[in-house]
């Protein structure tokens, strides 16, 4: 009997489709209304206290340590060691983040290896 791959059930493509469209659309909020958005960015960097300008801050200290690119790798390898919907959802937002936010070097390699879980075999039914 040829081994089944690991394909999540129409729920969890659910999830994963809203995990992903979030991610990706708050990404690109932060990036072109408050990042690359002039008179947001000046004002944040001047030391307005909003939660804009916390997200802002939040945003450009994860960016400048990579840590989007390297969560997204970190969690896409344990998906693809064991596959697991948490690990691909924080795979997935990690790596829209990543690609929208300048860390597409790292973001690219774990989307890869998330599409490369799917074609991994199943966990053993205990």
């Amino acid at each position: 009997m040829p081994s089944r791959l690991f394909l999540p059930s129409a729920r969890q493509t659910n999830w994963l489709l809203i995990v992903g469209f979030l991610a990706l659309g708050e990404a690109l909020y932060l990036r072109y209304l408050a990042i690359e958005y002039a008179t947001v960015s000046l004002a944040c960097q001047s030391g307005l206290q909003t939660w804009l300008c916390v997200a802002f801050r939040t945003v450009i200290a994860l960016y400048n340590n990579g840590v989007f690119g390297w969560v997204a790798v970190g969690a896409a390898l344990l998906n693809l060691a064991r596959p697991s919907i948490v690990l691909a959802s924080v795979a997935l937002a990690a790596a829209a983040f990543g690609l929208v936010l300048h860390n597409a070097g790292l973001a690219g390699l774990a989307a890869a290896l998330l599409i490369l879980s799917l074609a991994r075999p199943a966990p053993a039914a205990a």
